[in-house]
């Protein structure tokens, strides 16, 4: 399992694209048995109003372009789970996860 720090963050969906503000985000990748998984963990979500459009959408899928702490940036599909009571959400990865 290796965690990165992620200090930018940007989400393409339902063809906009948005650069969030957070306190926190972790992306977290693990590789088990040849097979990858991976998630991002974002914390203090600035942006209401698109953790509530989140919520209430049946479309979650998005791209996203994410820059870590250490220089690395990543690229890949996902779905945004938000959390509007704790202003927080969850990319959970679908497919491959590309460090660039």
């Amino acid at each position: 399992m290796e965690t990165f720090d992620i200090i930018t963050l940007e989400i393409t969906y339902q063809h906009q694209t948005a650069k969030l503000a957070y306190t926190s985000a972790e992306l977290v990748r693990v590789t088990e048995y040849g097979d990858r998984l991976w998630y991002i963990d974002i914390n203090g979500v600035v942006d209401r109003e698109l953790l509530a459009w989140f919520g209430q959408s049946e479309n979650i899928a998005i791209e996203l372009l994410a820059g870590a702490r250490s220089g690395q940036f990543f690229r890949g599909r996902g779905y945004f789970h938000p959390n509007e009571l704790h202003q927080a959400a969850a990319i959970r990865g679908d497919g491959e996860l590309i460090e660039q």
